[in-house]
């Protein structure tokens, strides 16, 4: 089995790096017949395809900054946040191999079988967010009258863009798409809520709190996903439990489902499970990537999209002051 792992460490650059990687794991999957390496290489070819063609990049962004310009007019009392970016190397690694895990470990828990390789294969293609741009907003404590609950009020305006948006993006030239889940949110509108995953409502196991919703982009013919948070949920998305490195969580889960699924009973699962610990141990000071340098996994220089990604667009809206009327 070859991982991403493997190709870290010559000090090639991303694309070459992706390149590399995709086709000898494309050669070893047709050599072993297997179509879940398949799939994953075929989702790394999106990924090169999206770094050495972005052109379209800088329209989506203007479509996108419509709905800023939006916010900024209907919610002039909320701060927030707008940031794109394209989605990391070793988080896309990590998230195409965790999706493997957690499918067939639900599936055989539920089941006392394992699923298809089709079904297996399915949990790649629903990766939606190469793309991603993501909303944060908060209340400031200006803003804020004795008695008020911050986190409840934010929360009623962050369901109300989550409303608006699909309709908002629709008419710029942005489908929205099926979530895909079996429930939906009891807090969104129902007639958009079949396109969310509200992970408000269902946190994940460390905590994680966010509403995601994908989009087919009909002008550059790709998905970009868009995801709301309050400050507290980006907070904890990012620095707190909840985020890439938190590891103590996550550990747990993860040898709950080994000890579960023994090793040899199931290839697709031993070969996801191996890569995502080998990614959770990864010392990125060791790593030789141009343009990527780290003392340690927090202290981290990333000019080339190894583990933070890429950045699109940041657009930053400071509520107005005190006095105005809200």
């Amino acid at each position: 089995m070859i991982s991403l792992n493997d190709y870290l460490y010559d000090g090639n650059t991303v694309v070459k790096i992706l390149h590399t990687y995709s086709q000898d794991l494309r050669n070893e999957a047709i050599g072993n017949d297997n179509g879940v390496d398949l799939a994953h290489s075929n989702c790394l070819l999106q990924m090169i395809e999206l770094l050495e063609h972005n052109d379209f990049l800088t329209a989506q962004a203007q479509q996108i900054r419509e709905f800023y310009k939006y916010m900024a007019d209907k919610y002039p009392f909320l701060a927030f946040t707008f940031k794109g970016r394209i989605k990391s190397l070793i988080r896309l690694e990590g998230k195409i191999n965790g999706n493997i895990v957690e499918y067939i470990y639900d599936y055989y828990m539920e089941n006392g079988t394992f699923p298809s390789e089709a079904q297996i294969k399915e949990q790649i293609a629903r990766i939606k967010d190469l793309i991603a741009y993501r909303i944060v907003i908060s209340l400031p404590a200006c803003h804020l009258k004795p008695g008020d609950d911050r986190r409840e009020r934010e929360l009623k305006y962050l369901y109300e863009i989550a409303d608006a948006l699909p309709d908002f993006l629709e008419k710029r030239g942005f489908n929205p798409e099926l979530s895909g889940v079996d429930f939906h949110s009891l807090t969104i509108d129902e007639k958009v809520s079949r396109y969310y995953r509200d992970y408000i409502e269902r946190p994940n196991i460390v905590g994680y709190q966010s509403l995601h919703i994908a989009f087919f982009d009909i002008t550059s013919r790709s998905d970009i996903e868009v995801q709301l948070r309050t400050k507290e949920m980006d907070d904890n998305a990012e620095i707190g439990d909840a985020n890439h490195f938190g590891y103590e969580k996550r550990q747990q889960k993860e040898r709950a489902r080994r000890e579960a699924i023994p090793v040899g009973a199931n290839k697709f699962f031993d070969d996801a499970y191996e890569r995502c610990i080998m990614l959770q141990q990864l010392d990125l000071s060791k790593v030789n990537v141009n343009m990527f340098g780290a003392v340690d996994n927090s202290l981290i220089n990333d000019g080339c999209g190894l583990f933070r990604g890429r950045l699109i667009l940041p657009y930053e809206h400071l509520s107005r002051f005190q006095n105005d009327l809200i």
